[in-house]
């Protein structure tokens, strides 16, 4: 029966491995990338770290525990019942002299800026994991690689599959010229075939030149990176874009800390700012924000409005999946930021700070 056992152990450990070597877990930074990411400040013992201590878990909350509210005390609501209601702008026509964003769910959308076509994180394969559990809510997958322009800038945030999915990338490829991530993301772009030149990999507090009028700066977030068994291998990345037009804020995931208030006086203050409102719980409450801090960090940053993402497409919490959007609406009552809340596919005017958007979330199920 031992014999049996460890047969049996070492065959599951040779089939995870061969498993865990498939394209879309991408690479772990070696050579010159890896050179560079030793010299990084904020790379300590074999990988990075955030600039304030993170624990995955808040006190008191155990990793079982945790697990068990997740698989088995599923909230009812954490998906939609009914299909999503979406509004389709066809980005291969749009007015090239418009400022424009489009939210594709999620923390993925398109931006037309000063002549720019910027794309964050996209996922549009309709899953958010590497075997496909963390299915897309229905409705929510109104965009196909097909259906995007040529992309001048793709910013990746860091490497959870929710925010780096390999099958958007690899359709995409093609039609990125320049992408923009934290170091040691851009591992994975190599093993999936990108040239070094077009990959700007960077630490935290980096400028980085792009065509004439266009810089941007990589800033710290307060989250963790890792696509295998290995964590915070990679850097994850919030980023200020200036255009010749407007400054926004890409915020990435993060949980709240000093760092909005940081970045507000150092590149604030900021036409917009993006940041994450879903996806939270009291038990991992350092690395996503919870809906109130949300709202304080966009006046960290001295933002003039506000949109919230990391919502409306994936259930990877146990709240409600419109719970982080009927929060911030009920929060900002006091605060009474500008927010931007469209449907999925509708044409955000960032020129107009008047537009007014349907609270159209209040009519699914």
């Amino acid at each position: 029966m031992l014999l049996l056992f460890l047969s049996l152990l070492v065959l599951l450990v040779v089939l995870v491995y061969a498993f865990m070597q498939q394209a879309i877990f991408g690479k772990t930074a070696t050579g010159e990338r890896l050179q560079r990411i030793k010299k990084s400040a904020n790379y300590k013992a074999g990988s990075f770290s955030n600039l304030s201590p993170t624990p995955q878990l808040t006190e008191g909350a155990g990793f079982f525990s945790v697990l068990a509210e997740f698989l088995f005390g599923k909230n009812k609501r954490a998906s939609p019942k009914d299909i999503l209601p979406s509004k389709k702008t066809d980005l291969l026509k749009l007015d090239p002299q418009k400022n424009v964003l489009v939210w594709f769910g999620h923390s993925s959308y398109f931006m037309q800026i000063d002549g720019k076509k910027i794309l964050v994180d996209p996922v549009l394969s309709g899953s958010a994991s590497p075997i496909a559990t963390t299915k897309s809510f229905k409705g929510s997958d109104v965009y196909a690689v097909d259906e995007l322009p040529v992309i001048d800038y793709l910013f990746i945030s860091h490497d959870h599959y929710d925010h780096l999915d390999y099958k958007t990338i690899k359709k995409l490829k093609p039609k990125i010229k320049i992408l923009i991530c934290g170091l040691g993301t851009g591992a994975h772009f190599e093993r999936w075939g990108f040239d070094d030149d077009r990959i700007i990999e960077k630490d935290w507090n980096e400028e980085i030149r792009l065509d004439p009028g266009f810089t941007v700066h990589t800033a710290p977030s307060r989250h963790f990176s890792g696509r295998n068994f290995n964590r915070n291998k990679s850097l994850w990345t919030s980023f200020v874009l200036q255009t010749p037009g407007m400054k926004i804020f890409i915020g990435g995931d993060s949980g709240y800390d000093a760092h909005f208030t940081e970045i507000g006086q150092q590149h604030g203050p900021f036409d917009l700012a993006i940041l994450e409102c879903g996806q939270y719980d009291k038990s991992w409450k350092y690395i996503h924000m919870m809906p109130a801090e949300v709202l304080q960090a966009s006046r960290d940053l001295r933002a003039e409005r506000l949109m919230p993402v990391h919502w409306g497409k994936f259930s990877l919490a146990n709240h409600a999946w419109d719970d982080p959007i009927r929060s911030i609406i009920e929060l900002n009552k006091e605060k009474n930021i500008p927010l931007i809340t469209p449907m999925i596919g509708e044409e955000v005017d960032l020129e107009n700070i008047h537009q007014i958007f349907s609270e159209w979330w209040t009519t699914i199920n």
